[in-house]
């Protein structure tokens, strides 16, 4: 495949007429101020960006959970109407929503996503004949979106600190560690004929495993990506306080060996001494500005993380909404309403606010799922975002003025995305979508009937 676009984001700048010529998936060569005459020219072309942190299955709450209850709505109400939706999904159920997401995923801009999967029992939280059989249904999403995924099954024992007996609504999360071996194993084999797929291992939050459980679960994971549920609510702060003595972040540096291998999800709450030792340590923060906006989690302090050095990426979440640019536009946006200022996560060159956003996004994405950093580059997957730029919103600009207007004023900006050399989106709309947008319709009609 050969590619000319007007402007294209590379490694060492932005860089014009530039031709991208992809061999077997991969960029074999990327010529400047080519003579493009007669293609089709007026594209920009960045690279990919990552979705460090998703709960697939989730898309299908959208919307459904947005009527006040009698008492005091939270994370904790929400995630109870969350668990009685999934009382009634099917494999098949879990099949169609991923798929569902991750479409929508790719014609946001995102090529790589972080399942972090925890539904893995059947509807009455006995295991599956195949003890792999949603992870295999995530992966089989993964292939017909042909989105690249990171797949991160999740260690899930106890309901709350200290070791507490799971409750009925969990029931299909929950696992041993022999079991959780096993669960990774039919991991690794539901994602082995994947082109660009790996596996890392998530020990859900401190609340749900014991310090013993935990340990092993680290050990488990080798060199291999660790995520994890870290400080999201206030509440879960006062009971890891009511259990140790400490915050979840303090306790966590204090007792596991926490680096470049480990992404901390969330970290919303974290005290300033917290925030500078979990930085120094390498490990990645991943930000879910839009699910955390939802449920009414809070602000992370991202300018002291950024200040400290901090490496950080987003997540989508619970794909409440499902967007590239809006949830950096949101991680900005958070911090503006938090310290009533203007332009905060502008980097320290006091540049482009949205190709910093964009730049630090690539990067900590990239090493929290343990992948390559998304460039368009010799020897890279040829993933690429193209952005129209007979769009209104892209009218005049150049540069890193193009990332600005498409995160803070872009809609309907992303005309292709290419995954591997093929498109994967065209106009807008991925390839498949009809086939992948009718099943979902039919799971939901079905599930909202139950």
């Amino acid at each position: 495949m050969r590619l000319d676009v007007e402007t294209a984001l590379l490694p060492g700048g932005w860089a014009s007429n530039v031709r991208i010529t992809v061999v077997d998936g991969l960029v074999a060569d990327v010529e400047i101020g080519v003579d493009g005459s007669g293609g089709r020219r007026r594209r920009v072309a960045i690279p990919g960006l990552v979705n460090l942190h998703s709960h697939a299955f989730q898309r299908s709450l959208a919307g459904l959970v947005e009527t006040r209850g009698t008492g005091v709505d939270s994370f904790w109400t929400w995630r109870e109407a969350m668990y009685r939706f999934l009382d009634a999904m099917t494999a098949d159920d879990i099949e169609a929503i991923t798929a569902f997401a991750f479409m929508e995923m790719l014609e946001a801009g995102f090529t790589r996503v972080g399942e972090f999967h925890y539904v893995h029992h059947g509807r009455d939280g006995r295991p599956f004949a195949a003890i792999g059989e949603t992870s295999q249904r995530v992966a089989a999403a993964a292939a017909e979106t042909r989105i690249a995924l990171t797949l991160l099954p999740v260690f899930y024992a106890h309901s709350t600190f200290g070791g507490v007996a799971p409750d009925h609504g969990q029931r299909r999360f929950i696992s041993d560690l022999d079991a959780f071996a096993r669960i990774v194993e039919g991991a690794e084999h539901a994602v082995s004929a994947l082109v660009d797929a790996n596996v890392g291992l998530a020990p859900h939050s401190l609340r749900a495993v014991t310090p013993e459980e935990l340990a092993a679960v680290v050990e488990m994971a080798g060199d291999r990506p660790i995520h994890i549920h870290v400080a999201e609510q206030v509440k879960e702060v006062e009971d890891c306080i009511a259990w140790s003595g400490q915050r979840p972040v303090a306790w966590l540096l204090d007792n596991a060996p926490v680096d470049r291998r480990w992404c901390l999800i969330h970290a919303t709450h974290m005290t300033g001494d917290e925030t500078e030792a979990l930085a120094r340590t390498g490990a990645v923060a991943g930000f879910c500005p839009l699910t955390e906006a939802s449920l009414g989690d809070g602000i992370a302090n991202v300018v002291e993380w950024v200040g400290y050095g901090g490496a950080f990426g987003v997540g989508t979440d619970s794909n409440i909404l499902i967007g590239a640019a809006e949830e950096l536009r949101q991680l900005e946006y958070g911090q503006r309403l938090r310290r009533r200022e203007r332009n905060i996560l502008s980097g320290p060159d006091h540049g482009s606010t949205g190709r910093f956003l964009f730049d630090a996004a690539c990067r900590g994405g990239a090493e929290a799922l343990g992948s390559a950093v998304p460039d368009i580059a010799v020897g890279q997957p040829a993933d690429l975002v193209i952005l129209d730029c007979d769009h209104p919103t892209l009218t005049g600009r150049n540069g890193d003025r193009i990332l600005d207007a498409w995160i803070f004023a872009g809609r309907g900006v992303i005309s292709d995305v290419y995954r591997r050399g093929r498109a994967v989106v065209a106009d807008g709309r991925h390839v498949g979508r009809p086939a992948i947008e009718g099943r979902y319709r039919q799971t939901l009609e079905r599930l909202l009937r139950m």
